[in-house]
């Protein structure tokens, strides 16, 4: 059985509010997280990802209740980033309602963290979330960021997301940070790249502006797509997405029409 393309919306979130920027920077409010979620929900989301940008800059944990809220309003999965560091973080993410955890900056900086939250929960919660950007000095010539973006890690991409599956990360969300909030297309070598290197999951995130750079990533081997501003400020919708990647060949899950 093939297994669909999933389109998943993401939230970026600031002080209670998602946001969206160019590359993490100069954001607009683009809604309450709860609100937009349930939007999500009912237009037929595989899957949301809510991640708070700034927790790991500002050294504190992911907003539990605005995680809660989202997590009773939709019934379909949640993953949450932003300020994971320990098995403690991910099991209070968990009882709040997330069904996998994002970690991006903590397993940076503690690989082993990756290892005890895999042991703990399996490696279908551990989500990498990997911000990379194109570093000429690099083996791969991709390397890693933190701190939504503004931090290098001084590690290659590509054999970073090799030593985190290798740890137990069951998924990859890649975000390209040249192309995050751009619209002018995923950046397809990235996507390539990632996929050669790793048999996990990758979703694809960072630069989708038209329902083509969909299509084009999921040609690239992502598994997902994901998108944030095309989504809040009503570019696109999650059915045109759906409705392009079905008519490029690609298996989708049908949204149910309404009751």
């Amino acid at each position: 059985m093939t297994v669909a393309i999933r389109v998943i919306p993401c939230l970026d979130v600031h002080d209670g509010r998602v946001v969206k920027g160019v590359n993490f920077r100069d954001l607009r409010d683009a809604g309450d997280p709860v609100e937009l979620a349930a939007g999500y929900g009912e237009e037929g989301a595989d899957e949301l990802t809510f991640l708070d940008i700034s927790a790991s800059a500002e050294g504190r944990a992911t907003m539990d209740e605005v995680v809660t809220r989202t997590a009773e309003t939709v019934f379909i999965p949640l993953t949450v980033g932003g300020g994971v560091r320990s098995v403690d973080d991910v099991d209070r993410l968990l009882r709040c309602g997330a069904d996998k955890v994002g970690i991006n900056t903590g397993a940076i900086t503690r690989p082993q963290a990756i290892d005890e939250i895999a042991a703990r929960f399996g490696n279908q919660v551990v989500v990498l979330s990997l911000d990379a950007r194109r570093e000429p000095g690099r083996p791969s010539g991709f390397g890693v960021t933190t701190h939504g973006g503004r931090v290098s890690a001084g590690l290659d991409a590509l054999e970073w997301v090799r030593e985190a599956t290798d740890r137990g990360a069951g998924e990859i969300l890649l975000n390209s940070m040249d192309a995050d909030g751009t619209t002018s297309g995923f950046d397809l070598e990235l996507i390539e790249a990632v996929r050669r290197a790793v048999d996990v999951p990758v979703i694809a995130s960072g630069g989708a502006g038209a329902v083509r750079h969909f299509v084009d990533a999921a040609r690239a081997g992502a598994d997902a797509v994901l998108a944030a501003s095309v989504f809040h400020y009503g570019t696109l919708r999650i059915a045109d997405v759906k409705e392009a990647l079905a008519a490029a060949g690609f298996p989708v899950r049908l949204t149910p029409p309404p009751a």
